[in-house]
């Protein structure tokens, strides 16, 4: 089938992309390659898909000089008028929406990108699915929604109504948009609510990859919240799975779906929300283990206090994704950072990141 991959220089669309085309799918993946963090990481992830050099920065998508079945096209979500004529162009049987602004305290200083890339940016995508007839949307969302709604571990099928950042509500409304246009023009809409997803070629704002720099070169690792925090850390060849295994199979109405008690996880449209995350709560404390172990050096830890618009845990219950598509994670933390650092360690030859 033909897939349309945004966010394909980013971090899980990068490797997205690389199962889809090598498993035989036509892929066309655009990128907006920005510098939210350094875009010399974004061009090094499309130089391992064969884009590399000018063809990069084309606004036409080109041809990957090592994946017969992949291209790339430099394209902003935001663009209209761009994102109407690829949709129009290419016919996508597919698509898997992952580009956004990410970050969540970066929200708090920047809200406008937000608003830009991931209210903006989807509704372009929304609207390119409704007008060339696309089988099944799978869009990124995250566990950022459930904010101060609950405990975890987090379920689907509870509430979601009290966001603590901007990138939350942003998140909150894509999945809202979603369902709106599946119930107005039938798409299939699958929504995925990542958990701190990790790995090789990962993302430099996130705590596994800061820690990893901080170790390296000899400085002190902040942990907030008095290092009192836990996170489900899902390893990226896991996740990257449970997307394919999504894909595959469009959603369809849920027939047992009662209005008088309606259930946040799906509809009488075809529309589903899954959690996607290792269904494991890690301390923090314990990822700066596991990156002492493979770095071979001894953390320095400095104790800082909570960050506006985040939270102490979160922790996904899987039950649904296992039951429905016989998914489940099977990446430990030590073997997960052990790929990441050899990883880290050859991307950065040996110096200080």
């Amino acid at each position: 089938m033909k897939v349309l991959v945004t966010g394909a220089a980013g971090f899980i669309g990068f490797h997205l992309c690389r199962a889809l085309a090598g498993r035989g799918d036509e892929v066309v993946g655009i990128d907006s390659i920005n510098d939210y963090y350094d875009p010399d990481l974004k061009r090094a992830r499309l130089a391992e898909l064969g884009i590399g050099g000018r063809a990069a920065d084309s606004g036409r998508p080109v041809q990957s000089a090592t994946l017969p079945r992949m291209r790339f096209c430099r394209l902003l979500l935001e663009d209209k008028d761009g994102m109407d004529r690829l949709f129009s162009e290419q016919k996508f049987g597919r698509v898997c929406h992952l580009a956004a602004q990410a970050g969540v305290r970066y929200s708090v200083e920047n809200p406008r990108a937000y608003v830009e890339a991931n209210i903006v940016g989807f509704l372009n995508v929304l609207q390119g699915c409704r007008t060339t007839g696309v089988g099944h949307l799978v869009f990124a969302s995250s566990s950022s929604v459930y904010g101060l709604s609950q405990r975890p571990p987090f379920s689907e099928h509870a509430g979601t109504d009290h966001p603590v950042s901007l990138y939350a509500a942003s998140k909150k409304a894509d999945e809202m948009m979603a369902h709106a246009y599946s119930h107005l023009y039938g798409i299939p809409c699958t929504g995925l609510r990542f958990f701190t997803v990790y790995g090789p070629w990962g993302r430099p704002d996130m705590a596994y990859y800061k820690f990893a720099r901080a170790l390296t070169g000899g400085m002190p690792i902040e942990l907030f919240n008095s290092g009192e925090m836990t996170r489900d850390f899902t390893y990226v060849d896991d996740v990257v799975e449970g997307v394919v295994r999504v894909m595959d199979r469009p959603s369809a109405p849920d027939p047992s779906w009662d209005p008088a008690r309606p259930d946040p996880a799906s509809s009488s449209a075809p529309f589903r929300i899954y959690n996607i995350g290792n269904n494991r709560a890690e301390p923090l404390v314990n990822l700066v283990s596991a990156l002492e172990r493979e770095l071979g050096r001894k953390a320095v830890l400095r104790l800082a206090p909570m960050q506006p618009g985040d939270v102490r845990a979160t922790e996904a219950d899987v039950s649904d994704l296992r039951r429905d598509f016989g998914w489940k994670p099977s990446t430990t933390l030590e073997e997960g950072i052990a790929r990441f650092v050899k990883w880290f360690k050859r991307y950065h030859g040996g110096a200080v990141a």
